[in-house]
């Protein structure tokens, strides 16, 4: 008997079956669908968490007091909290020394203002960063309307902003804001220019905030918090080259630990990091819970394959008599074998690609209620439909064998 003829008569025995054969496909769709289901919601927040983090360009890292992100102790945090800030004289040693770097940026961040122009007012929750030229380029936000600041801005402490996205659409709704003076907390700032949108599905404030000279911050701001800390300057740092970018980290660090009088001995007190270090991080917060999905998933399908093993049990029982009938007739026992280890095996799969559909419906709900990407990790079908088959292989087999050893006399007699 050929595999084609197999086949159709494995599928005409589960249609012959619906009731049985649906009840049998719960368990599979339910243990597919949870793999699949958390699988494709973490990868709907991995996709857009990696287009969150990229701020920082392909050959930019970032180096500054904090943490990169991430969950830490309370030791680490306490530990992180003694360290001493980072300052714009580190980043122009950087620029001085490090011979691989092309762009060092330096930014000090504050929030909870407002700005205002005439009787136009933003919320409460504007955000004020005190950027240096190299901000545009090394957070990849670039420019849209006007110009960016310049060196004779930060060395004059210019009263100049170059206003986020919904900033400038809150303020100037119906007219050009290049070259208005808006007063921030009260003080007079000339427009220069304005961001290209840059929207954040997870809420950020990409677009509400504005950019003033470093120096003017620090002259209006100071150099400690509204809680009392010291300010800690976030430096922006540019590899001249991807290829490079190994180089040059290692490099900052040297120049970072001369400047702050580390001995050999000492750990570092600041923390280096890229785009692909956060994403890192993210992976490994995530990896416990795509294990737990995925032994949830397989004590599942373990439980559907014994349903299926026991129901093909009693099919062979039912069909005693036929594969008696069929034995008689000189079928021979690979061809038993062969067809109802491809009804469990197409029973399966089946059920497999149920619940392949039902765990991407389920784990793109949050795509459909937010700005998240719809995303369809394929490579997880195919890994759920080749699980489906070992399950129908590895339960099948048993029944299958049993039906093939038969002896056809005794098949005969069966009532």
């Amino acid at each position: 008997m050929s595999v084609a003829e197999a086949f159709r008569m494995a599928l005409s025995a589960i249609m012959s079956h619906k009731l049985r054969s649906f009840l049998t496909l719960i368990g599979i769709i339910a243990g597919i669908a949870s793999i699949i289901a958390v699988m494709t919601g973490i990868s709907v927040i991995q996709t857009t968490i990696e287009k969150e983090l990229s701020v920082l360009g392909t050959q930019t890292f970032q180096v500054q007091k904090w943490a990169a992100g991430g969950p830490i102790s309370q030791e680490e945090m306490r530990k992180i909290m003694q360290r001493r800030p980072t300052t714009v004289a580190h980043a122009n040693a950087i620029r001085e020394k490090v011979k691989t770097v092309d762009l060092v940026g330096a930014e000090l961040w504050s929030f909870g203002h407002i700005a205002k122009y005439r009787d136009i007012s933003t919320n409460s929750d504007l955000t004020i960063c005190g950027g240096t030229p190299e901000y545009s380029e090394n957070n990849t936000h670039f420019i849209r309307l006007g110009r960016n600041l310049t060196n004779l801005d930060l060395k004059l402490g210019a009263s100049v902003v170059v206003l986020g996205h919904s900033v400038a659409e809150k303020l100037f709704p119906w007219i050009d804001p290049l070259q208005r003076t808006i007063k921030i907390d009260g003080r007079k700032f000339k427009v220069i220019g304005v961001l290209d949108e840059k929207k954040s599905a997870l809420g950020g404030g990409f677009d509400n905030y504005m950019i003033i000279p470093i120096s003017k911050f620090q002259r209006i701001y100071g150099m400690w918090d509204n809680r009392g800390r010291e300010r800690s300057v976030n430096i922006t740092v540019r590899a001249k080259s991807p290829e490079v970018l190994a180089d040059a980290i290692e490099e900052t660090r040297s120049v970072m630990r001369m400047e702050r009088g580390l001995k050999p001995f000492e750990e570092d007190d600041f923390t280096i990091f890229t785009n692909d270090s956060q994403i890192k991080t993210f992976n490994e917060v995530t990896a416990n819970i795509k294990i737990g999905a995925f032994v949830i998933g397989i004590v599942a399908l373990i439980v559907a394959g014994i349903g299926i093993m026991n129901i093909m049990f009693v099919s062979v029982t039912e069909r005693t008599r036929e594969i008696g009938i069929r034995k008689s007739l000189g079928a021979k026992r690979k061809s038993i074998l062969m067809q109802f280890l491809l009804e469990a095996i197409i029973l399966c799969n089946i059920g497999g690609a149920i619940g392949v559909a039902v765990g991407f419906g389920l784990g793109n709900v949050m795509s459909l209620i937010t700005e998240f990407a719809i995303t369809i990790p394929l490579e997880w079908a195919i890994v759920g439909l080749l699980f489906c088959t070992s399950v129908g292989l590895t339960f099948g087999f048993w029944p299958a064998l049993k039906a093939s050893r038969m002896d056809p006399i005794v098949a005969l007699r069966y009532e």
